[in-house]
């Protein structure tokens, strides 16, 4: 088995060398704006010039984002900004490429947002610098315990409804990891599925909102920032005991790896430590950690009767709970 470990780690070896190493880190709801080139990953996603949502870099040619974001969008009049600080103003370290591919996860569902994952492969490689870097993502092996801190970053919504002012700086905003069970109980047993996490304050009061879909939750370990989740979904923002519900990236390292064949993206293991209080969380309809797994609900998914999305032009029950924006 030794020649084949070798061999998977230096096949993605060059990503590994430099993701997830911001040269220069030293609103969303409740948070603040981001010092210049803090998260270099980071991108905004423009249909015809109008930001609509966010996502991340994972190697010189290809974005990770949502697969909810494209829904109605096409590569039509698609552009993708990388080394923004702001979406409006003068941004000398920014440059933009078109969009030759759409990948969205095969088994998304566009009812639950279970699988709301979508790879983007851009017209031609960008330039690594300190302002435009590609994040590592979590390994299938990562551990997510709650209470990790992680931080999401995009330039969403303020507060329900509440744009982000003028010149719209990139805002990041840091929020502990919701464990899974806690998460079933926020939003109902059948809505969360393993291929989601949550992070939230059970007061409320910090959260990605509307236009944050499709950027990156970030965790750090061992002086790397490794993607933990993909926004997604919520119901309102910022809103007590119903966390942010992102798509967990370690799902993914298999279907990321099979779309992706040279120059792999770094998929980086982390570990959480101590002990997970998810395990002795209990609510109504949660079976016992163990027990049989609860099937997922038809047409309606139980807590999102005046649930939030987090972009498209939907009715406004869906529209409510997407975490992205409207692209005119």
């Amino acid at each position: 088995n030794f020649p084949t470990i070798v061999f998977c780690v230096s096949e993605s070896e060059s990503q590994l060398d430099v993701c997830g190493k911001p040269k220069l880190n030293t609103r969303i709801v409740g948070g603040q704006a981001a010092p210049v080139g803090s998260w270099p990953w980071q991108v905004s996603l423009q249909s015809s010039g109008s930001h609509f949502c966010g996502g991340s870099l994972i190697n010189s040619q290809w974005v990770l984002t949502a697969a909810h974001c494209f829904q109605t969008i096409t590569a039509s009049g698609l552009t993708v900004n990388l080394g923004r600080q702001s979406l409006q103003g003068s941004n000398p370290n920014a440059v933009s490429r078109t969009v030759t591919q759409i990948i969205k996860h095969p088994n998304y569902n566009s009812e639950t947002f279970d699988n709301d994952i979508c790879l983007l492969q851009l017209s031609s490689s960008v330039t690594f610098n300190s302002y435009i870097s590609p994040v590592c993502l979590a390994s299938s092996n990562s551990t997510f315990y709650s209470g990790v801190n992680s931080w999401v970053t995009g330039w969403g919504n303020i507060g329900e409804g509440a744009s982000l002012p003028s010149p719209q700086n990139l805002m990041e905003v840091e929020v502990p990891v919701v464990g899974n069970r806690q998460c079933k109980c926020d939003y109902g047993v059948g809505t969360i599925t393993d291929n989601m996490i949550c992070a939230g304050l059970s007061a409320g009061g910090k959260d990605s909102c509307q236009g944050d879909s499709g950027g990156p939750m970030v965790s750090k370990q061992s002086g790397r920032w490794i993607q933990a989740g993909i926004v997604s979904f919520g119901t309102g923002c910022a809103r007590p005991n119903l966390p942010g519900v992102y798509a967990r990236v370690s799902q993914y390292q298999t279907w990321i790896n099979s779309q992706i064949s040279s120059n792999q993206p770094g998929f980086m293991t982390f570990t959480s430590t101590g002990t997970n209080s998810d395990l002795s969380v209990n609510c109504t309809g949660l079976p016992p950690k163990g027990g049989p797994v609860v099937p997922l609900w038809g047409d309606t998914p139980t807590g999102f009767e005046s649930g939030t999305l987090h972009h498209l032009t939907l009715s406004t029950e869906e529209a409510s709970r997407m975490r992205g924006l409207q692209a005119t």
